[in-house]
């Protein structure tokens, strides 16, 4: 695998276009040592029509919010941050690919008063490539319940998204996969459902979706999307509310969402096997087609992909056509 600092291509950086390899900062940079700084990620597909950036608007407003929550007020708007996203594409003769807007502290001292600092915004983008196997996402994933703890609302801005956040979803992620499974349930400081370590819950239960509302987990924007497919698309009732874990381990079906992961099948938690009471299909078996899980993945993958006919037209000003 070519490293990320390693290839051909153009790096927006502080309103200029850098070469890919050129695009660097210093060791001192406040952002390395203290987490302070906070990011998106921006899907692009190629679609009917051209390629097109997805949702990049409220990803840019959540940007936005994310900079002003943490006090580093951005040196450009969000219309010039989305232009340069768009251009971004272009530029690197991208069809579809994953774009990393960042906003970081510049180097010009250390500490935690974080006085005098500049603030920068750098936005990269590249093929992501399978995110995940196809089999994965029919089969689902096997997950187990973190014993780290997803952030306190008063410890930390849980509706930021902040750079420092995800150690602490690394840490839990990584327990995981060394313990043989594939993702990690982590729950509040109350022992209420959040997030998977980078990406939102849903569980079925007789007829009704149901999510952690917005708390110690981040408001997703795919998040958003699956919730406004079901119920105007699907016509499933959706609740926001909080949930426990063993609401999860009796779901008759559950899944994840998140920019890169998409939609994905959530088969298995702390060694429970989800649906399993309800007649699902057993361990081994991909998820059947007419399942709400399914039918959600069909969905989020055309809107995604700017396949729009019939009710999913409502949808289109979710598409933003790529510069050049």
């Amino acid at each position: 695998m070519t490293p990320l600092d390693d290839r051909d291509g153009w790096i927006w950086m502080d309103g200029e276009w850098l070469p890919w390899r050129e695009a660097r900062v210093h060791v001192l940079t406040h952002t390395l040592h203290y987490g302070m700084g906070c990011f998106e990620g921006v899907r692009a597909y190629a679609g009917p029509h051209g390629s097109h950036l997805f949702r990049v608007a409220e990803h840019t407003r959540r940007l936005a919010d994310s900079a002003w929550a943490l006090d580093m007020p951005l040196p450009f708007d969000e219309a010039a941050l989305v232009e340069a996203q768009r251009e971004c594409l272009a530029r690197n003769a991208l069809t579809n690919a994953y774009l990393k807007p960042t906003v970081f502290f510049g180097s010009e001292g250390l500490g935690l008063r974080a006085r005098g600092l500049s603030v920068h915004v750098m936005i990269a983008a590249w093929d992501l490539g399978d995110y995940i196997s196809a089999e994965a996402a029919s089969l689902g994933l096997r997950a187990l319940t973190a014993s780290w703890a997803r952030h306190h609302v008063n410890i930390s801005l849980c509706r930021a998204k902040t750079n420092g956040h995800y150690v602490n979803s690394m840490l839990a992620l990584n327990t995981a996969v060394k313990a043989g499974f594939d993702e990690t349930i982590m729950l509040d400081p109350e022992g209420y459902v959040a997030e998977a370590s980078a990406a939102n819950v849903f569980l079925l239960r007789d007829g009704v979706l149901h999510t952690p509302e917005v708390t110690s987990c981040l408001q997703g924007i795919t998040r958003d999307s699956v919730i406004r497919l079901a119920r105007e698309v699907l016509g499933i009732e959706v609740r926001e509310r909080r949930i426990t874990r063993d609401e999860l381990y009796t779901a008759d079906e559950a899944f994840v969402t998140g920019t890169a992961a998409e939609v994905l099948p959530l088969r298995e938690l702390d060694g429970r096997h989800i649906g399993g009471r309800a007649g699902a299909p057993a361990v081994g078996e991909p998820i059947a087609a007419d399942s709400v899980t399914a039918r959600l993945q069909r969905l989020y993958r055309r809107v995604a992909r700017g396949d729009l006919d019939g009710k999913l037209e409502a949808f289109r000003d979710w598409l933003t056509p790529a510069g050049g």
